[in-house]
Formats: C-alpha cells, structure tokens, sequence
C-alpha cells in the first residue's frame, strides 16, 4: 500500500483497491457492473474477509479493551465509530435492502478502507 496520504480521499484509495463497481455507459445509459478487481488482490482481500465480521453487533470484549489501553483515544473513537457504522450498513443492505451476502461484504469492505484511510492519515 505505500503511505495512503497519497490518497488524497478515500474514494481514490477504493478505487486503487478496485472495490468500486465497474461502468459501461453511453449517452444517457448507465450500467454498472461488478467490482473493477484493479490494485492489490491480497489487500482487497484482507478488506472483504474483516467486513464479514461485521455481521454481528458491535461490543467491546474484555480482551479488545485490554489491547485498547495506551492507544490514541482518535484512533479509538474513530474505529468504534467504524465499528457501529459498518454493522448498521451491513443490517441495512442484508436485511432491508435484501442484497447477498457477498455483495454486501464487498461494500462494507469499501467502508472499512475508508476507515483505514481515515486513522492512517490522522495527524500526529
């Protein structure tokens, strides 16, 4: 991945992941198609494998408040904010929008890079 400021959102850094759908468009027809697959295989991955967990809701364990202590309180307050955001998405898209599963990790994946954006380019 290199420094992901050189992303300068994080649409471009989906887009560099090839977690955005594909477009087949003339005239006044737009058609999307599925993910464009470009960039790294591996991180794309990792990405869509983590977005599965957010299926179940969002808690804080014993073990996971233990690994928090001493870290940025941003970094945090920005991954529990991912962690209540991408289960809300993944509950709307499944359930009320009826989209499959696959589908729906692939679009929480693309959340979760926006995410990794976000605490990656926070200013220290």
């Amino acid at each position: 991945m290199g420094d992901f400021r050189r992303f300068q959102h994080p649409r471009f850094l989906s887009s560099y992941l090839g977690l955005v759908p594909s477009e087949h468009s003339s005239g006044e027809k737009r058609r999307q198609g599925g993910i464009t697959k470009a960039g790294s295989k591996h991180a794309r991955r990792l990405l869509v494998e983590a977005a599965w967990q957010y299926r179940h809701v969002p808690r804080t364990s014993h073990h996971i408040s233990q690994r928090q202590r001493g870290q940025d309180q941003r970094v945090i307050d920005i991954a529990w904010r991912a962690q209540r955001r991408l289960y809300k998405r993944w509950q709307r898209l499944h359930d009320e929008r009826r989209k499959r599963r696959t589908v729906v990790a692939v679009a929480v994946g693309r959340e979760l890079a926006a995410y990794c954006w976000e605490i990656a380019t926070l200013s220290s």
